[in-house]
């Protein structure tokens, strides 16, 4: 199967399919479908597609507290 349509990689992120499948590591730097603050990624779960990320950058006075979400909730880029 050919894809037909293939975007170049953005923040870390590679999209493979035009619509749902891409790839994140740790340390790359992503936007959520919430909000367009920017966060990091700290850890991947591919087999449940968990990841748990925090707010980047790093907040030094009330810190930057992980939270897990799923894959499904990061933004694609456009």
């Amino acid at each position: 199967m050919t894809n037909l349509m293939t975007a170049p990689p953005i923040q870390g992120c590679v999209i493979t399919d035009a619509i749902e499948e891409m790839t994140i590591h740790q340390g790359d730097c992503i936007n959520l479908e919430s909000d367009d603050a920017t966060y990091q990624v700290i850890g991947v779960d591919d087999e449940h597609q968990r990841c748990w990320v925090r707010r980047w950058p790093l907040q030094t006075a009330t810190g930057s507290p992980v939270f897990e979400i799923s894959v499904e909730q990061i933004k694609l880029a456009s």
